[in-house]
């Protein structure tokens, strides 16, 4: 797949720093070896040094160059209990409550690192779950200035180079919110377009996409797409956009000249904005499968700083590959 193979070698020249906290489990270890001897990212693992060297050395994982920190003995340990206490105080958290969670939960530590800017981004979800995730993203590192909302995108990559950008095009959001609100899908837009720069280099064209294109029919779900694109167009005037399309409309230029004649946008859309999580989901499985397109995600944004799940099916090399693109993200 040659966008992870640009993805990794713009991740050696950023030289960011990772956290990888679920060293509970042997592929977490694996993939720092790889990680650190391949040059993507400085990997920061949460746990006991003495433990985690023992285990790494039974297992024939060399972890040189990786740095270690125990949350029990760590520098950052009070202020992060004090932190943490102080951002959930309104929800009815405790000192005393935070100090166990800051403690005993990897994820939550290791969320906080990159709070703190100590580390650069986060990949977690190997052993815990994405509602785990998620919630030490929002608890610990929030979300972009403006935006609310932390959703994900696939980049989908095709053999045929005529659509998106040489064959890929961003599908968004395929895997966390279920039924967007209006300014919920123009968060999702933001994000993905941002990311899509971040990725390809490109400028985003950005289609809000709906069973109707430009009124040809109207029912609460179009008005709804309706009503993001305006929202969009006047919170980012300088990002390509239109809506609503009608997906054909979207991503083929003599349909998109026909039913949107004048759109920068349709027939050459390389972000597609799907109305919600039925369609998402469904549109992209259908074009990886169907199209024997590659899908690379999902990958989250929206949060302040990135932060990564994986399936907790992941193989060491997708730990490897979802690290290079949080570096990046970081960038």
């Amino acid at each position: 797949m040659d966008l992870i193979k640009q993805i990794t070698e713009k991740a050696k020249s950023l030289n960011k720093k990772i956290v990888l906290p679920e060293t509970d489990d042997d592929r977490i270890l694996k993939a720092a070896e790889m990680i650190t001897g391949n040059n993507i990212a400085h990997v920061i693992l949460i746990g006991n040094s003495d433990h985690l060297k023992s285990k790494a050395q039974s297992s024939g994982v060399n972890l040189e160059g990786t740095t270690i920190i125990d949350p029990e003995t760590s520098e950052y340990l009070n202020e992060f209990i004090e932190k943490y206490y102080q951002k959930r105080a309104a929800k009815g958290m405790t000192q005393e409550k935070a100090a166990e969670i800051m403690k005993n939960d990897k994820m939550f530590f290791g969320a906080m690192l990159v709070d703190k800017g100590v580390a650069d981004g986060l990949v977690g979800g190997a052993l815990n779950t994405t509602g785990h995730t998620l919630k030490a993203i929002f608890h610990c590192v929030g979300t972009l200035p403006g935006v609310r909302t932390i959703s994900s995108f696939f980049a989908m990559i095709s053999d045929k180079k005529e659509f998106g950008h040489n064959g890929i095009t961003f599908f968004a959001d395929c895997a966390v919110i279920p039924n967007p609100t209006d300014s919920q899908l123009c968060d999702i837009a933001s994000a993905t377009a941002r990311n899509f720069k971040i990725f390809t280099g490109q400028p985003a064209k950005v289609a809000f996409l709906s069973f109707s294109t430009k009124g040809s029919a109207q029912t609460e779900d179009t008005e709804k797409v309706v009503s993001a694109y305006k929202m969009f167009t006047e919170k980012y005037p300088d990002i390509l956009v239109d809506g609503e399309l009608q997906l054909d409309a979207a991503i083929v230029p003599k349909v998109g000249e026909k039913k949107a004649p004048g759109s920068k946008v349709a027939g050459q859309a390389n972000v597609l904005v799907f109305p919600d999580l039925d369609a998402g989901n469904i549109g992209y499985k259908l074009t990886q499968r169907f199209g024997d397109c590659d899908a690379l995600g999902p990958i989250l944004q929206g949060a302040a700083k990135p932060v990564n799940d994986l399936s907790r099916g992941c193989s060491v090399e997708d730990i490897v590959n979802v690290t290079a693109i949080t570096a990046v993200q970081a960038e």
